[in-house]
């Protein structure tokens, strides 16, 4: 039977979770898979898994209530592997691997920065930056609307100065942040978003790390930015065939 792999954790980590409720409707109960110096975090896999939101919030809630205690390795949601023979397998062929990130992360968690532009204000701001724009702009009010070229040339006008603002946000963004935290690496592209970022933080330097986002967001209120954590540190568990390369995203540890 197939088991659902929450994460990895060493095998005498203080809050592993036995029968804990896991994904599933009933929920599965969790248990522990040992092997040597290592441990899973499984559960039975429902035969109807889907990504709903009871069960993102249990594949979550099972990592948070891990991570408290000790670092943990996160895997995606919908990690699976052939079974607990299989698991052990994993475990013992990448120990080295495993330990090693469990010893980078031990302390650390994850902090998810995004950010937009508040529409009006940034309309506002580039209007007030950009001459030939607000000149156009108000030829075009004086003549009840300006002609059709000119409109499109406005149109034109603004969406390039507002290209240029978002990437100049997005830079500002990261420069600013970037030194607060042990790593980061970007989000996937085309997620609408100027900015998406994780970063690895340790856990005394959240405090400060939320106030600068704050910061920004006051010095800035043409942007809508926001933080989300502390999460377990998806963005920063690599492979093990990633040879240290940090991963966008963990998969099964059945491979």
């Amino acid at each position: 039977m197939s088991v659902y792999v929450y994460g990895i954790a060493r095998s005498d980590h203080p809050a592993l979770p036995e029968k804990a409720p896991g994904v599933g409707r009933p929920p599965r109960e969790v248990r522990i898979v040992r092997e040597g110096d290592l441990a899973a975090i499984v559960s039975d896999c429902p035969e109807d898994l889907r990504p709903k939101r009871r069960d993102l919030l249990a594949h979550q809630q099972v990592l948070t209530e891990v991570g408290a205690k000790g670092p943990v390795l996160p895997l995606r949601f919908g990690s699976l592997s052939d079974g607990e023979e299989a698991v052990r397998g994993v475990l013992a062929e990448h120990a080295a691997h495993y330990i090693r990130q469990l010893e980078e992360l031990d302390g650390r968690s994850e902090y998810n920065v995004k950010a937009v532009h508040r529409e009006d204000e940034v309309l506002r701001l580039v209007l007030s930056q950009d001459t030939e724009a607000r000149s156009l702009a108000e030829r075009n009010r004086a003549a009840g609307g300006g002609s059709h070229e000119d409109k499109l040339r406005l149109g034109e006008l603004v969406a390039n100065a507002v290209r240029e603002r978002e990437a100049e946000d997005a830079r500002l963004i990261e420069e600013t942040l970037a030194p607060l935290a042990q790593r980061y690496v970007p989000g996937p592209e085309g997620s609408g978003w100027l900015a998406n970022l994780s970063f690895l933080l340790d856990r005394e330097g959240a405090e400060e790390f939320t106030a600068a986002v704050e910061e920004l967001g006051r010095a800035n209120p043409h942007l809508d930015i926001r933080a989300t954590g502390p999460l377990p540190p998806y963005s920063f568990v690599g492979r093990p065939d990633e040879a240290g390369r940090t991963a966008q995203a963990a998969g099964s540890p059945a491979g």
